[in-house]
C-alpha cells in the first residue's frame, strides 16, 4: 500500500465504519490511519477491521487495532485477503436503468430497477424474457458518468405478475470500469451504515 490513499473500513460483519487515509509508507508496522469525517470513536468500538481499497492492486486487509491517537488508528496486519471478499461484496441500492441488448434476439431497450451491487454484479427487477448466460449492456448511473458495462444472466427467479428477479455478473470489465464501481460500492455501504445508525439513535431519542 502506498500513502495518502483512501480505504472503506468494515467490521468483521463487513459493515462500513468509516473512510480512512493511510498516513505511514508502504509496509510499515504498525500502520495508521487517519480516520475521515469524525468517525475514529465508531471504530475503536472494534477490535478487529478489514481495510478494502479501491485498486484492483490492492487486497482487502484484515487488520488488529492497537490503540488511538487523536483522530488516527494504529493497526496491525493479521492477514491479506483473498479477492473475492471485496468483489462479494454486496450493497442493497435502488435505481431506475435500462438494459441493451448485445444477442440480438431482442431491441431496444429494457427498464430494471436494481436490488443490489457489488464490484462483481448486480441484483435486478425486469421483466420475463431474458435467459441464463445472455448477455447484455446495463447502466449504472451511480458514478460521477453514467457507466455502461457488460453484464451475463447468472440466475433467474420468477415472481407474480410478470416480474422477474435476476443476478447478473459484471464481464469484460476494463481496470478503469471497476475502480468506478467499487468506488460507488464503497460509498453506499458507508452511507448505508451512516442511515442505519441515524435510525438507531432516533429510535434510542423516543
Amino acid at each position: 500500500m502506498t500513502a495518502n490513499r483512501t480505504y472503506l473500513i468494515l467490521d468483521t460483519q463487513n459493515h462500513a465504519l468509516a473512510n480512512g487515509e493511510l498516513a505511514t509508507p508502504a509496509g510499515a508496522s504498525p500502520m495508521r490511519l487517519n480516520i475521515l469525517d469524525h468517525k475514529v470513536d465508531s471504530v475503536m468500538e472494534h477490535e478487529g477491521v478489514t481495510l478494502f481499497s479501491a485498486s484492483s492492486e490492492e487486497l482487502p486487509i484484515q487488520c488488529r487495532i492497537l490503540r488511538q491517537r487523536g483522530d488516527a488508528v494504529l493497526l496491525e496486519k493479521i492477514a491479506t485477503l483473498d479477492p473475492e471478499v471485496r468483489r462479494n461484496l454486496r450493497v442493497p441500492i435502488r435505481f431506475e436503468s435500462f438494459l441493451y441488448p448485445l444477442s440480438g434476439r431482442w431491441k431496444g431497450r429494457r427498464n430494471i430497477r436494481s436490488i443490489d451491487l457489488s464490484c462483481g454484479g448486480i441484483g435486478f427487477f425486469s421483466g420475463p424474457g431474458l435467459r441464463a448466460g445472455e448477455r447484455m449492456e446495463v447502466v449504472i448511473p451511480l458514478t460521477d458518468e453514467p457507466l455502461i458495462l457488460r453484464c451475463e444472466i447468472l440466475r433467474i427467479n420468477e415472481l407474480k405478475e410478470e416480474r422477474v428477479m435476476y443476478a447478473a455478473k459484471f464481464v469484460e470489465m476494463c481496470e478503469d470500469e471497476e475502480v468506478m464501481v467499487r468506488k460507488a460500492v464503497f460509498n453506499i455501504q458507508l452511507q448505508n451504515e451512516m442511515r442505519r445508525a441515524d435510525l438507531e439513535e432516533d429510535l434510542e431519542d423516543t
